[in-house]
C-alpha cells in the first residue's frame, strides 16, 4: 500500500466534513464525486454559483446527489461570517462594508466555514494562486498558537528504500516561505517534526541543510542555519535534529562519518530542511524527476486548522489524494 493508498484509508476511518472553494472547476466537481462515493469525507460542500455547477456537472454527467452547493454571495451565513470577518480585520482600518465584499470571496468564505465549525477542512488552488489561497488561510483560520509562520512539506517516496524511513523523507519548506530568517527557519523545522511523525508514523531525524557542514564554510548564510538549529533546540530540546550539514551527510553515513563524525543525525536523516525556497523546490523536483520518486505535497504545516493547497496544473487524482491527506489532519485537529 503506498502513501496516498494509506491516507485514503486512514480518512475512511473518521470521515471528516470538506469544503472546495472553487466548485467550478471540473476536475473539482469530479474530484468531489471520488471523495463522496468512496465516503472519504463525510460530507462534501462545493461552493461557487449554483447554475453553474449544476450546469458543468450536466454536460460532463458528473451526479451531484449527496454534495452540498453554496453560493457565498446569497448563502445566508453571509451576514455572520462578515461580522466575524469585520472583527478579525477591523484593527487593519477594515470597515463593515469592505468585510461584507469580501467574505463572499469563495476562498474566505470557505476559510470562515472551517474557523467556525461548519466544516473541518477546506482544499483549494486549482484555480487560485497559492498566495490567494495562504492570504485567507492566514487573515482567517489563523496559525496555531505560539506559531508565527505557516510552512508547507512534501512526502518524498523513493522507489529505494534504504534512504530515510523505508523509503520516505520529509521535504521543508518547498512551497511557501521563500527566504525566512533563522526564527521563520527554525518555526519550519518544528513543523516539519511534526508532520514527519503524522505522516510517516516515525521519530523524526532532522537535517539543517546548508552547504556547510559543521563549520566547513563561512558565510552569513551559513549563518542563519546555525542560528536556525540553535532556536530549535532551546525551544523544543526533544527534537533529534543537527546541523548545519551539506545533504550528502544528512543522508550517507560513510560520508557523515567523515564530514561530521559523532553526529546522530548524519546518516540517518528522514527529515531535510532547506534553507529557502530556491533550496527546497529545486531539491524535491530533482529527486522526483532524476530518481523516479513520489513526491505528495505540498502539504501546509502550522495552521490552526488544516487546509491545504493544489497546484493549479493538478489532476483529479491530486485533489483527491490532497484532500484525503487533509481530512486526515483534520480527524487531530
Amino acid at each position: 500500500m503506498n502513501f496516498s493508498e494509506k491516507m485514503r484509508a486512514r480518512a475512511k476511518v473518521k470521515p471528516c466534513t470538506l469544503v472546495l472553494p472553487e466548485g467550478t472547476d471540473i476536475r473539482v466537481l469530479q474530484a468531489a464525486r471520488i471523495i463522496t462515493d468512496k465516503k472519504l469525507a463525510s460530507h462534501v460542500t462545493l461552493l461557487g454559483n449554483k447554475e453553474k455547477i449544476s450546469s458543468i456537472a450536466g454536460e460532463n454527467k458528473i451526479e451531484l446527489s449527496s454534495l452540498t452547493l453554496l453560493d457565498p454571495a446569497h448563502d445566508e451565513k453571509k451576514a455572520q461570517f462578515a461580522e466575524e470577518y469585520y472583527s478579525l480585520r477591523k484593527h487593519k482600518g477594515m470597515s463593515k462594508e469592505t468585510a461584507e465584499q469580501e467574505i463572499t470571496e469563495p476562498l474566505k468564505f470557505a476559510a470562515m466555514m472551517v474557523r467556525l465549525g461548519f466544516t473541518d477542512t477546506m482544499v483549494g488552488g486549482a484555480i487560485n494562486s497559492t498566495a490567494d489561497l495562504l492570504r485567507a488561510a492566514f487573515m482567517i483560520i489563523k496559525t496555531n498558537p505560539g506559531t508565527k509562520v505557516a510552512s508547507s512539506c512534501f512526502v518524498m517516496c523513493l522507489p529505494d528504500t534504504h534512504w530515510g524511513a523505508d523509503g520516505h523523507l520529509i521535504f521543508s519548506d518547498c512551497a511557501t516561505v521563500p527566504n525566512p530568517d533563522a526564527e521563520q527557519l527554525s518555526e519550519i523545522t518544528i513543523s516539519a517534526a511534526e508532520s514527519c511523525r503524522f505522516f510517516l508514523n516515525t521519530e523524526p531525524i532532522i537535517a539543517m541543510l546548508s552547504f556547510s557542514s559543521h563549520g566547513s564554510a563561512q558565510h552569513p548564510l551559513v549563518d542563519k542555519v546555525k542560528a536556525a538549529l540553535k532556536l530549535v533546540k532551546q525551544k523544543r530540546p526533544d527534537l533529534s535534529v543537527d546541523g548545519e550539514m551539506q545533504v550528502d551527510a544528512a543522508l550517507i553515513p560513510s560520508v557523515a562519518d567523515i564530514k561530521i563524525p559523532g553526529s546522530k543525525v548524519g546518516g540517518r536523516a528522514n527529515v531535510l530542511i532547506f534553507p529557502d525556497l530556491n533550496a527546497g523546490n529545486i531539491g524535491y523536483k530533482l529527486v522526483q524527476r532524476l530518481c523516479g520518486a513520489k513526491a505528495y505535497g505540498p502539504f501546509l504545516q502550522g495552521f490552526a486548522k488544516p487546509v491545504s493547497d493544489l497546484s493549479r496544473g493538478c489532476s483529479v487524482d491530486d485533489i483527491v489524494n490532497t484532500a484525503a491527506v487533509t481530512l486526515v489532519q483534520a480527524q487531530h485537529s
